[in-house]
């Protein structure tokens, strides 16, 4: 049986949560193995992915929608942002019991 993740400060169950992460790649080249080894390690929080080579800008863009709790995701993130030429954003939909627009 799987062991469920807890919130760290209230001890219940961590929510899952939906959202959209912006991956920025400058450096395709260079960037793109590590970019794809992180995105297969995290492959179970991923429900969607796309992603468009941005020529006249000379970048490439990832557009991922992620269902996972806070800290996989934030590690993700935080892990794809510590490579040279890429930056990453995400945004997260409150879950049912938070308030929010």
């Amino acid at each position: 049986m799987a062991c469920e993740k807890q919130d760290r400060r209230s001890g219940h169950p961590e929510a899952k949560r939906v959202g959209v992460a912006a991956i920025i790649i400058q450096d395709r080249l260079n960037a793109a193995p590590a970019v794809n080894k992180i995105l297969s390690e995290y492959g179970e929080i991923i429900v969607g992915r796309m992603g468009i080579p941005y020529t006249d800008r000379h970048v490439s863009v990832i557009a991922l929608i992620v269902d996972g709790d806070t800290d996989a995701i934030g590690a993700m993130t935080g892990k794809l942002g510590s490579i040279p030429g890429v930056k990453s954003r995400v945004t997260l939909v409150p879950s049912d019991n938070e308030s929010g627009e």
